[in-house]
Protein backbone atom coordinates (compact mmCIF):
# COMPACT_ATOMS: atom_id res chain seq x y z
CA UNK A 1 0.00 0.00 0.00
CA UNK A 2 0.92 3.64 -0.10
CA UNK A 3 1.54 5.28 3.47
CA UNK A 4 3.06 8.87 3.68
CA UNK A 5 6.00 8.21 6.21
CA UNK A 6 8.00 10.73 8.82
CA UNK A 7 11.72 9.89 9.27
CA UNK A 8 12.95 12.68 10.66
CA UNK A 9 11.43 16.08 11.69
CA UNK A 10 10.63 19.33 10.13
CA UNK A 11 8.23 20.93 7.62
CA UNK A 12 5.38 18.65 5.99
CA UNK A 13 6.88 19.33 2.48
CA UNK A 14 10.29 19.06 3.77
CA UNK A 15 10.05 15.66 5.61
CA UNK A 16 6.96 13.34 4.48
CA UNK A 17 8.01 10.61 2.01
CA UNK A 18 5.35 8.46 -0.01
CA UNK A 19 6.56 4.92 0.18
CA UNK A 20 5.43 1.34 -0.50
CA UNK A 21 4.72 -0.36 2.99
CA UNK A 22 3.35 -3.47 4.08
CA UNK A 23 -0.39 -3.59 4.86
CA UNK A 24 -1.06 -3.41 8.97
CA UNK A 25 -3.18 -5.61 11.07
CA UNK A 26 -5.62 -5.34 13.30
CA UNK A 27 -4.26 -5.91 16.42
CA UNK A 28 -6.14 -7.10 19.50
CA UNK A 29 -9.09 -4.52 20.29
CA UNK A 30 -8.36 -2.59 16.53
CA UNK A 31 -9.82 -2.71 13.45
CA UNK A 32 -8.07 -1.96 10.22
CA UNK A 33 -9.77 0.64 7.60
CA UNK A 34 -9.66 1.16 4.04
CA UNK A 35 -8.97 4.69 4.17
CA UNK A 36 -11.97 6.10 2.34
CA UNK A 37 -11.23 10.19 3.07
CA UNK A 38 -8.38 11.80 5.90
CA UNK A 39 -8.63 15.00 7.11
CA UNK A 40 -6.21 17.31 7.69
CA UNK A 41 -5.51 18.92 11.36
CA UNK A 42 -3.03 20.99 12.73
CA UNK A 43 -1.95 18.72 15.09
CA UNK A 44 -0.64 16.76 11.43
CA UNK A 45 1.56 19.85 11.06
CA UNK A 46 2.91 19.85 14.81
CA UNK A 47 3.63 16.46 14.67
CA UNK A 48 5.27 16.51 11.58
CA UNK A 49 7.71 19.43 13.23
CA UNK A 50 8.03 17.29 16.51
CA UNK A 51 5.76 20.31 18.42
CA UNK A 52 3.06 18.02 19.36
CA UNK A 53 2.26 16.81 22.79
CA UNK A 54 2.07 13.44 21.35
CA UNK A 55 5.03 12.22 19.90
CA UNK A 56 4.70 8.60 17.85
CA UNK A 57 8.44 7.34 17.63
CA UNK A 58 9.98 7.51 14.10
CA UNK A 59 9.68 6.29 11.36
CA UNK A 60 5.43 6.64 11.27
CA UNK A 61 2.54 7.71 9.21
CA UNK A 62 1.11 10.79 10.15
CA UNK A 63 -3.34 11.86 10.32
CA UNK A 64 -5.09 11.98 13.32
CA UNK A 65 -8.61 11.50 11.67
CA UNK A 66 -10.27 9.92 9.17
CA UNK A 67 -13.36 7.81 7.47
CA UNK A 68 -13.00 4.34 6.57
CA UNK A 69 -14.27 1.09 5.64
CA UNK A 70 -13.95 -1.71 8.24
CA UNK A 71 -11.71 -4.99 6.43
CA UNK A 72 -10.60 -6.83 9.57
CA UNK A 73 -12.00 -7.04 12.93
CA UNK A 74 -8.85 -7.86 15.41
CA UNK A 75 -9.62 -10.15 18.54
CA UNK A 76 -11.83 -8.79 20.97
CA UNK A 77 -13.87 -6.40 19.24
CA UNK A 78 -17.61 -6.62 19.15
CA UNK A 79 -20.01 -4.13 17.38
CA UNK A 80 -18.12 -3.96 14.37
CA UNK A 81 -18.14 -6.24 11.21
CA UNK A 82 -16.52 -6.13 7.38
CA UNK A 83 -18.22 -3.43 5.44
CA UNK A 84 -19.36 -1.13 8.11
CA UNK A 85 -18.52 2.81 7.55
CA UNK A 86 -16.23 4.28 10.75
CA UNK A 87 -15.09 7.89 11.56
CA UNK A 88 -12.53 8.44 14.23
CA UNK A 89 -8.92 8.35 15.33
CA UNK A 90 -5.83 6.62 13.88
CA UNK A 91 -4.34 4.56 16.02
CA UNK A 92 -0.34 5.61 15.05
CA UNK A 93 1.95 4.76 14.18
CA UNK A 94 -0.35 3.25 11.33
CA UNK A 95 -1.91 6.69 10.72
CA UNK A 96 -4.45 8.49 8.41
CA UNK A 97 -2.08 9.82 5.65
CA UNK A 98 -2.12 5.85 3.56
CA UNK A 99 -3.79 3.81 1.93
CA UNK A 100 -5.12 1.71 5.09
CA UNK A 101 -4.61 2.78 9.01
CA UNK A 102 -5.52 1.12 12.21
CA UNK A 103 -7.71 2.38 14.80
CA UNK A 104 -8.93 1.11 18.01
CA UNK A 105 -12.29 -0.18 18.49
CA UNK A 106 -13.15 1.70 21.52
CA UNK A 107 -12.62 5.02 19.84
CA UNK A 108 -14.49 4.21 16.17
CA UNK A 109 -17.58 5.08 15.40
CA UNK A 110 -20.56 5.11 12.98
CA UNK A 111 -20.18 7.25 9.92
CA UNK A 112 -23.12 9.91 9.62
CA UNK A 113 -25.29 8.20 6.95
CA UNK A 114 -25.80 12.11 5.81
CA UNK A 115 -22.58 12.97 5.29
CA UNK A 116 -20.21 11.71 2.28
CA UNK A 117 -16.73 10.34 2.93
CA UNK A 118 -15.15 13.93 3.05
CA UNK A 119 -17.49 15.41 4.98
CA UNK A 120 -17.51 12.26 7.57
CA UNK A 121 -13.53 12.06 7.57
CA UNK A 122 -13.47 15.84 9.94
CA UNK A 123 -16.56 15.17 11.80
CA UNK A 124 -15.17 14.02 15.03
CA UNK A 125 -12.68 16.40 15.82
CA UNK A 126 -15.19 19.31 14.28
CA UNK A 127 -17.75 18.66 16.58
CA UNK A 128 -16.41 17.20 19.23
CA UNK A 129 -14.11 19.88 20.40
CA UNK A 130 -17.08 22.38 19.93
CA UNK A 131 -19.05 20.71 21.86
CA UNK A 132 -17.09 20.17 24.92
CA UNK A 133 -15.87 23.82 24.75
CA UNK A 134 -19.53 25.32 24.27
CA UNK A 135 -21.64 23.08 26.26
CA UNK A 136 -19.34 20.70 29.21
CA UNK A 137 -16.74 23.86 29.88
CA UNK A 138 -18.39 27.11 29.05
CA UNK A 139 -22.04 25.76 29.32
CA UNK A 140 -23.48 28.14 26.40
CA UNK A 141 -27.02 29.38 27.35
CA UNK A 142 -29.85 30.07 24.65
CA UNK A 143 -29.42 33.91 24.24
CA UNK A 144 -26.46 34.14 24.96
CA UNK A 145 -23.57 35.94 22.71
CA UNK A 146 -20.67 33.65 21.23
CA UNK A 147 -17.43 34.78 19.64
CA UNK A 148 -15.90 32.48 17.59
CA UNK A 149 -12.31 33.56 16.58
CA UNK A 150 -10.51 31.93 13.14
CA UNK A 151 -14.72 31.37 12.67
CA UNK A 152 -13.70 29.80 8.87
CA UNK A 153 -11.56 27.41 9.69
CA UNK A 154 -11.81 23.83 10.92
CA UNK A 155 -12.64 23.96 14.06
CA UNK A 156 -14.05 27.06 14.35
CA UNK A 157 -16.58 26.48 11.10
CA UNK A 158 -17.84 23.67 13.61
CA UNK A 159 -18.27 26.08 16.77
CA UNK A 160 -20.47 28.85 14.55
CA UNK A 161 -22.75 26.00 13.77
CA UNK A 162 -22.68 24.68 17.31
CA UNK A 163 -23.52 28.02 18.94
CA UNK A 164 -26.25 28.69 16.21
CA UNK A 165 -27.87 25.12 17.23
CA UNK A 166 -28.07 26.12 20.88
CA UNK A 167 -29.30 29.40 20.64
CA UNK A 168 -26.37 32.14 20.49
CA UNK A 169 -25.65 34.97 19.09
CA UNK A 170 -22.76 33.88 17.07
CA UNK A 171 -19.56 36.67 16.45
CA UNK A 172 -17.12 35.14 13.82
CA UNK A 173 -14.20 36.45 13.82
CA UNK A 174 -11.88 35.66 10.23
CA UNK A 175 -8.47 36.65 8.15
CA UNK A 176 -10.33 38.06 4.76
CA UNK A 177 -13.36 38.41 2.33
CA UNK A 178 -13.65 34.77 0.75
CA UNK A 179 -13.44 33.51 5.12
CA UNK A 180 -16.22 36.40 5.62
CA UNK A 181 -18.44 35.01 3.19
CA UNK A 182 -17.87 31.26 4.23
CA UNK A 183 -19.13 32.45 8.06
CA UNK A 184 -21.90 34.05 7.17
CA UNK A 185 -22.81 30.95 4.80
CA UNK A 186 -22.61 29.09 8.25
CA UNK A 187 -24.98 31.32 9.65
CA UNK A 188 -22.62 33.68 11.76
CA UNK A 189 -25.24 36.32 13.03
CA UNK A 190 -22.00 38.92 12.45
CA UNK A 191 -18.77 38.86 11.12
CA UNK A 192 -15.79 40.43 11.81
CA UNK A 193 -12.66 40.99 9.20
CA UNK A 194 -10.20 41.58 11.17
CA UNK A 195 -7.87 42.92 8.31
CA UNK A 196 -10.32 45.71 8.45
CA UNK A 197 -12.08 45.65 11.59
CA UNK A 198 -11.76 45.89 15.71
CA UNK A 199 -13.81 42.90 16.75
CA UNK A 200 -13.56 44.05 20.19
CA UNK A 201 -15.39 47.31 18.62
CA UNK A 202 -17.57 45.22 16.93
CA UNK A 203 -18.44 43.03 19.77
CA UNK A 204 -19.40 45.54 21.97
CA UNK A 205 -21.46 47.05 19.46
CA UNK A 206 -23.39 43.83 18.54
CA UNK A 207 -23.77 43.34 22.55
CA UNK A 208 -24.77 47.38 23.56
CA UNK A 209 -21.60 47.21 25.39
CA UNK A 210 -22.08 44.19 27.26
CA UNK A 211 -19.55 42.15 25.61
CA UNK A 212 -18.79 38.46 24.87
CA UNK A 213 -20.55 35.89 27.10
CA UNK A 214 -18.36 32.99 25.71
CA UNK A 215 -15.37 33.53 23.34
CA UNK A 216 -14.29 30.43 21.66
CA UNK A 217 -10.64 30.60 20.69
CA UNK A 218 -8.46 28.12 18.57
CA UNK A 219 -5.69 31.16 17.74
CA UNK A 220 -4.26 32.20 20.79
CA UNK A 221 -1.69 35.43 20.85
CA UNK A 222 -3.54 38.78 20.08
CA UNK A 223 -7.40 37.07 19.71
CA UNK A 224 -7.04 35.73 23.46
CA UNK A 225 -5.44 39.18 24.43
CA UNK A 226 -7.79 41.56 22.72
CA UNK A 227 -10.78 39.45 23.84
CA UNK A 228 -10.47 39.70 27.68
CA UNK A 229 -10.87 43.36 26.35
CA UNK A 230 -14.88 42.23 25.30
CA UNK A 231 -15.19 39.60 27.36
CA UNK A 232 -18.92 39.97 29.25
CA UNK A 233 -19.68 40.21 33.46
CA UNK A 234 -18.81 36.38 34.08
CA UNK A 235 -17.95 35.28 30.89
CA UNK A 236 -15.94 32.12 29.62
CA UNK A 237 -12.60 32.04 27.58
CA UNK A 238 -12.14 28.57 26.08
CA UNK A 239 -8.44 27.81 25.10
CA UNK A 240 -8.48 25.46 22.08
CA UNK A 241 -5.50 25.77 20.96
CA UNK A 242 -2.33 28.46 19.80
CA UNK A 243 -2.80 28.67 15.61
CA UNK A 244 -0.91 31.63 16.45
CA UNK A 245 1.89 30.38 17.24
CA UNK A 246 2.01 32.30 20.16
CA UNK A 247 0.69 31.48 23.68
CA UNK A 248 -0.28 34.10 25.70
CA UNK A 249 0.21 34.43 29.34
CA UNK A 250 -3.16 35.53 31.40
CA UNK A 251 -3.32 38.51 33.54
CA UNK A 252 -5.23 36.94 36.41
CA UNK A 253 -5.49 39.73 37.65
CA UNK A 254 -7.52 41.26 35.35
CA UNK A 255 -9.68 37.89 35.46
CA UNK A 256 -10.16 38.47 39.01
CA UNK A 257 -11.30 42.17 38.38
CA UNK A 258 -13.59 41.82 35.57
CA UNK A 259 -14.84 38.65 37.12
CA UNK A 260 -14.89 35.71 34.13
CA UNK A 261 -13.24 32.51 33.93
CA UNK A 262 -10.53 31.35 31.48
CA UNK A 263 -11.03 27.11 30.41
CA UNK A 264 -8.98 25.23 28.53
CA UNK A 265 -9.91 21.96 26.39
CA UNK A 266 -7.58 19.46 25.79
CA UNK A 267 -10.15 17.48 23.87
CA UNK A 268 -8.02 14.03 23.35
CA UNK A 269 -7.57 13.59 27.21
CA UNK A 270 -11.01 13.01 27.33
CA UNK A 271 -10.55 9.61 24.96
CA UNK A 272 -8.34 8.69 27.86
CA UNK A 273 -10.40 9.47 30.85
CA UNK A 274 -13.52 9.80 30.26
CA UNK A 275 -14.55 7.81 26.72
CA UNK A 276 -18.22 7.93 28.13
CA UNK A 277 -18.69 11.41 27.79
CA UNK A 278 -17.21 11.06 24.15
CA UNK A 279 -19.19 8.75 23.13
CA UNK A 280 -22.26 10.34 24.90
CA UNK A 281 -21.76 13.35 22.77
CA UNK A 282 -21.31 11.62 19.51
CA UNK A 283 -25.14 11.01 20.01
CA UNK A 284 -25.88 13.84 20.20
CA UNK A 285 -23.78 15.25 17.43
CA UNK A 286 -25.33 12.38 15.32
CA UNK A 287 -28.70 13.81 16.28
CA UNK A 288 -27.50 17.79 14.75
CA UNK A 289 -26.32 16.36 11.28
CA UNK A 290 -29.36 14.15 10.78
CA UNK A 291 -31.43 17.31 11.75
CA UNK A 292 -29.73 19.93 9.27
CA UNK A 293 -27.87 21.81 12.00
CA UNK A 294 -24.35 20.92 11.30
CA UNK A 295 -22.58 19.86 8.38
CA UNK A 296 -19.13 19.99 7.70
CA UNK A 297 -17.13 22.58 6.06
CA UNK A 298 -14.87 20.86 3.71
CA UNK A 299 -12.96 23.01 1.31
CA UNK A 300 -10.78 20.73 -0.78
CA UNK A 301 -10.96 17.39 -1.57
CA UNK A 302 -7.31 16.64 -2.65
CA UNK A 303 -5.86 13.16 -3.74
CA UNK A 304 -3.55 11.50 -1.24
CA UNK A 305 -0.57 12.70 -3.29
CA UNK A 306 -1.50 16.26 -2.35
CA UNK A 307 -0.96 15.37 1.22
CA UNK A 308 2.51 17.73 1.94
CA UNK A 309 1.29 20.52 0.02
CA UNK A 310 -2.21 20.88 1.88
CA UNK A 311 -0.41 20.32 5.49
CA UNK A 312 2.24 23.49 4.70
CA UNK A 313 -0.65 25.95 3.55
CA UNK A 314 -2.62 24.73 6.39
CA UNK A 315 0.05 25.01 8.81
CA UNK A 316 0.40 28.89 7.32
CA UNK A 317 -3.43 29.54 7.90
CA UNK A 318 -3.27 29.91 3.81
CA UNK A 319 -6.87 27.37 3.95
CA UNK A 320 -10.33 27.32 5.81
CA UNK A 321 -13.01 24.79 6.05
CA UNK A 322 -11.53 21.55 6.02
CA UNK A 323 -9.34 19.93 3.88
CA UNK A 324 -9.57 16.27 3.11
CA UNK A 325 -7.48 13.89 1.27
CA UNK A 326 -9.01 10.88 -0.46
CA UNK A 327 -6.98 7.65 -1.59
Amino acid sequence: MKAWQLTEYGEPEDVLELADRPRPTAGPGQLLVRVLAAAANFPDVLMCRGAYQVRPPLPFTPGVELCGEVVEVGPGVNGFNAGDRVIGSAALPSGAFADYAVMDAGLAFAAPSELDDAEAAPFLLTYQTGWFALHRKARLAPGETLLVHAAAGGVGSGAVQLGKAAGAQVIGVVGGQEKAALARALGADVVVDRYQEDFVAAVKEATAGKGANVVFDPVGGDAFRRSTKCIAFEGRIVIVGFASGDIPSAALNHALVKNYDILGLHWGLYQQVNLAAVRDCQVELARLAAAGLIRTLVTERLALADVPDGLRRLGAGKTAGRIVFQP
